[in-house]
């Protein structure tokens, strides 16, 4: 493995120096889950490791009446063990208590899961359907982008020379919002999805009629995949909006979802068995949805 610096900044401005000095060849570290095996594995020759967990900015947990925001160093852990934020956040909790085993949960966290832009990636798809932001900063300044246009090729992101992931966003989920998480993976832990679905869903009052809607892909494309939406477009074709919470609105939508899909054939699964697989997860996260949703009303 080639000899590489390890820096510890303390503020985010200190990060953005170093990794702006070297581009390329400097990548951050928060849990290290990913990078350091991609070094061992030769994907990289570095000259920098930045460890970016003195940063406080970085390591920091926001709940309140706006909305959800922890910092991109923040271990899965972390929120599934604040009551507030499994209580109000399930779908994301369903995926951070999905990465990994328990061990690399206490490293690992979404912002990580985000900026290492894994197709299979679990966390991605529930910060989608939840309409989370990418908070950024880098030497030219701060801008936001939204988790559904930040991953643009395999392993690849929109984050340009020195910019850093700071921390995620995550809006108040209103009343009569629901959203849920699944994969299928061939063992039970620490495996890589064939493919997952994260889906959100929106009730009207009753409970009977779906106001908006959300479904995201992994492991199933180049990128995780919004169904409905092309990437740095503004328009969003909702797949549910207007209709009755029935089971043909939610078969539908799984039809949809399938033909969303753009997988390969690799040595975890098939094409056919990928799509087959988006389809029967987006129905069961749609229907878990929706149980979430009414009991929010």
């Amino acid at each position: 493995m080639h000899p590489f610096e390890y820096v510890a900044p303390t503020s985010v401005e200190g990060a953005v120096k170093v990794l702006g000095e070297h581009g390329e060849r400097a990548r951050p570290i928060a849990g290290g889950t990913d990078v350091l095996v991609q070094l061992r594995g030769g994907r990289y020759e570095l000259d920098a490791i930045v460890d970016v967990k003195n940063i406080p900015e970085l390591m920091q947990i926001r709940n309140d009446s706006d909305g959800l925001e922890f910092g991109a160093a923040v271990a899965c852990y972390q929120l599934y063990e604040d009551p507030g934020i499994s209580a109000e956040y399930p779908g994301i909790i369903d995926a951070a208590s999905l990465i990994g085993g328990i061990q690399i949960q206490s490293r690992a966290g979404l912002g990580g899961n985000l900026c290492n832009a894994a197709p299979s990636a679990d966390g991605i798809g529930p910060l989608i359907v939840y309409k989370a932001v990418a908070k950024i900063t880098g030497p030219n300044g701060s801008r936001e982008v939204a988790v559904e246009d930040f991953c643009t090729a395999p392993g690849r992101t929109v984050l340009q020379r020195g910019e850093l992931v700071v921390s995620i966003s995550v809006p108040k989920p209103p009343k009569g919002f629901g959203a849920a998480y699944e994969r299928f993976i061939p063992r039970n832990e620490m495996d890589i999805a064939v493919a997952g679905v994260a889906s959100s869903v929106q009730l009207d009052s009753s409970g009977h009629t779906f106001e908006a809607s959300r479904i995201a892909l992994a492991s199933v494309g180049p990128t995780p995949i919004l169904c409905g939406y092309e990437p740095g477009s503004s328009g969003y074709d909702d797949p549910l909006a207007g209709k009755s919470v029935s089971e043909d609105s939610i078969a539908a939508a799984g039809k949809l979802a399938r033909g969303s899909a753009s997988p390969i054939n690799d040595m975890r699964g098939t094409i056919e068995q990928r799509r087959h697989l988006v389809d029967v997860l987006t129905r069961r996260t749609i229907g878990l949805a929706v149980e979430r949703a009414r009991a929010a009303l």
